[in-house]
């Protein structure tokens, strides 16, 4: 158990952009929101799952919809406490925990934020190790656990509890919902046992967040950015792909969506190649030279060249140099119903997921 300073806070946002795969919202806006609660109401406190009565009912509270609106819709902060409220008015128990949905943006900082200001405590856990599009893609549905009762709220006050036959459909209504709602809403999902997350869930992604944004906070005690990026790259298991610059970005938002292609031409190591990267919300698909190098679930991010800091699709810009970065997923992904769940061929590639060492030692 630990109480998680400002400092603390700044470090899990930018270990949980670079999880993020680019997406799970805008981290600058979910950090400033963690910032205020700890200096307003104390500091939030971040426990193991076997730190809570096994029996506690544990939720996850999160943004859905296209992170790129975040940047013009900013939450008030109150439809997150409205979202608690309206599942423990069904269910009819109090929220003894929360944790984060995904490791990515804006998602890992809200349950800290909701931390803080209500005083329960905040789990190490979350259900994808990154950030997923779609609400059904957690490892909560591979061991059959439902995403209803859910409430959805909005900025306004505007609040719906669903409960549907499976996370598909759960998917399909709530995104719909939150396209009604601004194209973003907030959500209150899974709600479970804390026996069920020990089991379901990934544990330690928040201290794991941190670690990653220590080495990125403290990059000037490193030799060289090279130096300090080899640290992360053996923090993580991952893999450096290419050093490129961003030379055109395709990008739309639509169904609650941010969908694009980024093209990159490599420089200095990576001269003279060429890579391109689809998105749905998060970066599905990487290729270099027309090789497929990465693929979901495995995690493609974007790291600026000069700072290591992440860089998430909203914030990509031309000319912008970034170190292209592949990193494991979850050995919860790499099965049959996982890979089903989450691999390139749910996204409609008609590619086969191969793990992301696999494809760099066939690139190398």
């Amino acid at each position: 158990m630990k109480y998680l300073s400002i400092e603390n806070i700044k470090n899990i946002s930018i270990g949980a952009a670079m999880l993020g795969a680019g997406g799970g919202g805008n981290p600058f806006i979910g950090e400033l929101m963690a910032i205020n609660a700890t200096r307003k109401y104390g500091k939030a406190k971040l426990i193991s799952v076997d730190e809570i009565d096994p029996e506690a009912l544990v939720v996850p509270i999160s943004v859905m919809g296209a992170p790129s609106v975040q940047l013009e819709k900013f939450p008030s902060g109150k439809e997150f406490i409205k979202a608690f409220n309206l599942l423990e008015s069904h269910l009819h128990q109090k929220i003894k925990a929360t944790f984060p949905i995904e490791a990515g943006g804006v998602n890992s900082m809200i349950p800290i934020m909701v931390a803080a200001k209500t005083g329960i405590p905040l789990i190490d856990a979350d259900s994808m190790g990154r950030a997923l599009p779609e609400l059904q893609m957690s490892t909560f549905t591979l061991y059959g656990h439902t995403a209803t009762p859910m409430s959805v709220v909005d900025e306004k006050g505007n609040g719906a509890l669903l409960e549907t036959i499976d996370n598909y459909w759960t998917e399909r209504i709530a995104r719909s919902i939150a396209v009604k709602m601004g194209a973003t809403a907030t959500v209150a999902s899974y709600p479970l046992h804390a026996k069920d997350l020990s089991k379901a869930g990934i544990l330690g992604v928040v201290s794991l967040c941190e670690k990653i944004g220590e080495i990125v906070s403290n990059i000037n005690n490193f030799l060289t950015v090279k130096d300090a990026l080899n640290h992360l790259l053996e923090l993580t298991k991952g893999f450096c792909f290419m050093e490129a610059k961003i030379v055109d970005i395709n990008h739309e938002t639509k169904a609650g969506f941010n969908f694009g292609t980024v093209k990159l031409e490599g420089f200095e190591s990576s001269k003279g190649e060429k890579g391109e990267v689809d998105f749905q919300n998060e970066n599905i698909v990487f290729k270099l030279n027309d090789f497929v190098a990465i693929t979901a679930p495995d995690i493609i991010t974007f790291l600026d060249v000069e700072s290591l800091n992440p860089v998430t699709n909203e914030e990509l810009k031309y000319g912008k140099r970034v170190f292209v970065i592949g990193i494991p997923c979850s050995d919860k992904w790499r099965t049959k119903d996982g890979i089903k769940l989450v691999g390139p061929r749910y996204f409609h590639y008609d590619i086969d997921y191969q793990p992301v060492e696999k494809r760099f030692k066939e690139f190398k």
